[in-house]
């Protein structure tokens, strides 16, 4: 991914109602929903949902297939990995082991375990 798509993509996401389509999208999975559908989910009108879409896109955030008459709409997987892949492939400086978890979580949806905490010294 260059540089401009990550751009176009991180801003394709960094509006509320984008936002709020694309995490329902992605709780939808593959199967996807039609544009009447988000825009029930959601309350947002058509024409402006229809906008939103399209912004999503053409980012290549999300996807469009035809089924019949209707127009469903779901997540561009391949599209967000390679994000998640422009964002992380030089972290850690060759220690994976920093941010296995991390991108690890990221891609199954998991929230990361909570942290143990640490036991207080005697003298703190």
């Amino acid at each position: 991914m260059k540089i401009k798509n990550a751009l176009d993509a991180l801003s394709s996401l960094a509006q509320e109602t984008r936002l709020r389509i694309y995490r329902t999208l992605v709780r939808t999975g593959p199967d996807g929903l039609t544009a009447g559908e988000i825009a029930d989910a959601l309350g947002v009108p058509a024409p402006t949902l229809s906008f939103h879409l399209a912004h999503l896109a053409r980012a290549g955030m999300v996807r469009c297939r035809r089924d019949g008459r209707s127009l469903i709409y779901s997540v561009h997987v391949e599209g967000m990995r390679a994000l998640l892949q422009f964002l992380t492939e030089d972290c850690c400086r060759g220690k994976p082991e920093l941010c296995g978890r991390l991108v690890a979580n990221a891609a199954c949806g998991a929230t990361p375990p909570k942290r143990p905490r640490r036991k207080k010294a005697a003298n703190e």
